[in-house]
């Protein structure tokens, strides 16, 4: 371990090289001033102190009369009186004043060790009395760059704090920027747009990130893919009100800018009082695949990653909705059981008063007259088939038809009009009061303790809009999202093993915020797996499979009302957590068996799916999709081809299969459970398997098979010998 720790600052120039994961990042701080990033991307290897000055007199243009005119590189956290024109890095002010601040380096603490390259820098405006500090750190398990500050107030006065945003630059050739949006059951869209001179920012301000949230920003390249294409990225690991953005000036600084949004004084600070943003994330890549991976090594690196295999699940929600009986509920489990299923979860309709989305939220104690024995019986049952037993909460959420809402109408957010508007028939409790806080942690753990609950779906289907915390009126979003990160927290330091899922009508809170406390998500409610393929895909971008619930819903699509066959729901639903979501009790017996049959294969590569490194192949042609997933060590993989709608040419010709070894000779071959793909009429390749190079699939490929929209082909890859 190297450490610099407290270097008081002097006059002159000093370049620290952060070197992890096969990232470099070169800082440069000089003449007091916070870090400036030179450099953020490519492995640069060994760097002596000659190299970095002559790396740092290289990057700094000159300077004519003007600051603005001619900028220097940009520091991480932006200052207006240094000339800067573009978003601020810090609005606070104190009673209208000290609006200006003007911070200068005090230490330099400079840390190796075995999980980062780190670097903090505090720094002070002595003048407005606040102190800064900045955390930079680079991590050897992934790659990603990360950064964070904090404020703290050193004065008597108040100090109003509006924003703290941070910023990584891109270079030059990042020319284009793509970020994603979307709505209820179709989320994760891409969209892609030149990197103009302006800022283009994504916000959301729903108290959790949201639906159409991009969960990313990332510039390259113009054109970049999946497999080609220098990209950079940036993310917000906070599950409440936030920005990203791509900002470019007329002088061509362009940065990636990440910050929480911060409402109505939430953050107003007392003497000594610290104010401390999310970590703001960096990856990196050429194409999206890798900068994807640098993100999924981070995730499998972390304490909450899931150390067991991911159990294959069967949730009742689309197959009883709220029509919850015991007798049927046992049935199902016990069908559950016998094509395979590990987890049995019970959704929302179990607690008292549920009999649709109108009433009861907040009750959450188990409804006496569907449940005269309790869910204990189920439970057991459950456990005695070999199957663990989970339990849907939505504990941020209230309805006004409730006895929590009779009995503690304050604890209902309320900015001084009312309740506001209803959505979904629900409103939002209040965890600002730390006794509503307290009720909902004892109430689930008391339940998770009673029933031996290993899993917890946890949903959030409202947003926070006029989120007053009683009786102040003051807004709640920030310490809402705190407060559920405690009741996590809690509950996984009181029942080690418990495992949480983050839903919230779907894809609406996936951030590294909260999967630092939950160990799956639920990418959408859309079980369509026309929908289904591009969700998971774009969700990958950061979201290893593992993490992604991705179930077997009905032939008919409640969502999208398109009706696809089990050989395609089957397949989409392989790549990631594996769930049932139908009412395998109206199923004839072909159907179970060809679930079970679809499980069988998931289970067969599930420590291929759920350990190896995803990859997308850009192809041609719009309507095809190649991707899979490779083992580490490049021995097996597994590909999925599909068609999304009728292609623009026909047939479609020679398809590379990207990510394998060069060396190696692969043993293709078709995977086919219900021994429906390889009709007469494919390729001779697919029918009867082929064996091949790596540098041959990759450069030259294999010929497209004759696939109808909807419709794909499993393959199967795995070493051979070396050539």
């Amino acid at each position: 371990m190297t450490d610099t720790a407290d270097q008081p600052n002097v006059p002159g120039r000093d370049v620290l090289h952060l070197r992890a994961g096969g990232t470099s990042v070169v800082v440069l701080l000089s003449d007091g001033r916070l870090p400036r990033i030179l450099h953020w991307g490519e492995d640069l290897g060994a760097l002596d102190t000659a190299d970095l000055e002559a790396l740092a007199a290289v990057s700094l243009p000159g300077v004519g009369d003007s600051p603005v005119t001619y900028p220097q590189p940009v520091p991480v956290l932006a200052q207006i009186p240094e000339g800067w024109m573009g978003r601020p890095g810090l609005v606070a002010d104190r009673n209208g004043a000290n609006w200006a601040a003007v911070f200068e380096v005090t230490s330099v603490q400079h840390v190796e060790n075995s999980d980062a390259a780190a670097l903090a820098v505090k720094a002070l405006d002595e003048q407005y009395g606040i102190e800064l500090e900045i955390e930079l750190e680079v991590l050897h398990a992934s790659g990603l760059l990360r950064q964070r500050a904090a404020l703290r107030n050193l004065k008597m006065a108040d100090l109003r704090v509006g924003g703290v945003e941070l910023a990584l630059p891109v270079p030059l050739e990042a020319d284009e920027v793509v970020d994603l949006t979307g709505r209820w059951a179709l989320e994760r869209v891409p969209q892609r747009r030149s990197f103009d001179v302006g800022e283009w920012v994504r916000s959301s301000r729903g108290g959790k990130p949201g639906l159409e949230h991009t969960m990313l920003m990332l510039a390259g390249r113009r054109g970049f893919g999946f497999r080609s294409g220098r990209v950079w990225a940036t993310h917000l690991a906070w599950s409440g009100n936030q920005t990203l953005g791509a900002e470019r000036t007329p002088a061509d600084v362009r940065r990636l800018v990440a910050s929480e949004i911060l409402v109505a004084d939430e953050v107003t600070l007392g003497l000594d009082e610290e104010y401390r943003t999310p970590w703001q994330y960096g990856s990196w890549g050429d194409g999206l695949d890798e900068m994807a991976a640098r993100f999924h090594r981070h995730l499998r690196a972390s304490e909450a990653h899931p150390r067991n295999p991911r159990p294959v699940i069967l949730n009742t929600w689309e197959a009883v909705y709220f029509d919850h009986n015991p007798d049927t509920l046992l049935a199902l489990a016990e069908s559950g059981a016998a094509v395979g299923i590990e987890r049995f979860v019970v959704d929302d309709g179990w607690f008292t008063g549920r009999r649709d989305d109108t009433s009861s939220l907040g009750d959450w104690d188990i409804d006496a007259d569907r449940w005269p024995d309790g869910l204990a019986p189920l439970a057991t049952r459950v456990r005695e088939l070999g199957m663990d037993f989970g339990l849907w909460f939505e504990p941020e959420m209230i309805n006004l038809d409730s006895e929590l809402a009779r009995t503690h109408p304050e604890w209902i957010f309320d900015a001084g009009h009312g309740v506001g508007l209803p959505s979904r028939h629900q409103h939002v409790l209040d965890l600002g009061h730390p006794e509503a806080e307290a009720y909902v942690l004892e109430r689930m753990s008391a339940l998770v303790a009673q029933l031996d609950i290993a899993y917890i779906k946890w949903d959030h289907n409202r947003y926070l809009l006029d989120a007053g915390h009683t009786p102040t009126g003051c807004a709640g979003f920030r310490e809402q999202t705190l407060a559920a990160y405690r009741i996590m927290d809690e509950l996984h330091r009181r029942h080690p093993g418990l495992e949480i899922e983050t839903c919230a009508s779907g894809g609406g809170r996936i951030d590294l915020g909260v999967l630092s406390r939950t160990q799956r998500v639920w990418p959408s409610d859309c079980n369509d797996p026309h929908e289904r393929m591009e969700i998971q895909r774009w969700t990958s971008l950061m979201v290893p499979p593992e993490y992604q619930g991705t179930h077997i819903g009905a032939e008919h699509s409640h969502t999208t009302q398109r009706e696809h066959p089990l050989s395609y729901r089957g397949e989409k639903a392989l790549w990631g957590n594996l769930g049932v979501e139908l009412n395998l009790l109206v199923e004839d017996e072909a159907s179970r068996d060809a679930v079970g049959a679809w499980i069988a294969v998931h289970k067969q590569f599930r420590e291929l799916l759920h350990g190896g490194v995803s990859v997308h192949a850009d192809l041609s042609e719009p309507a095809a999709r190649l991707e899979g997933v490779v083992a580490y060590d490049q021995s097996e993989a597994l590909f999925a081809l599909s068609l999304t709608e009728r292609p623009r040419t026909w047939p479609l010709g020679q398809i590379a299969i990207p990510g394998l070894d060069d060396g190696t000779v692969y043993s293709v071959a078709a995977v086919d459970p219900q021994g429906v793909s390889i009709a007469p009429g494919q390729p001779e390749w697919l029918r009867n398997g082929t064996e091949l190079s790596g540098r041959v699939l990759r450069a030259v490929g294999v010929q497209m098979p004759n696939l109808d929209p909807d419709r794909s082909v499993l393959l199967h890859l795995v070493a051979a010998r070396s050539r």
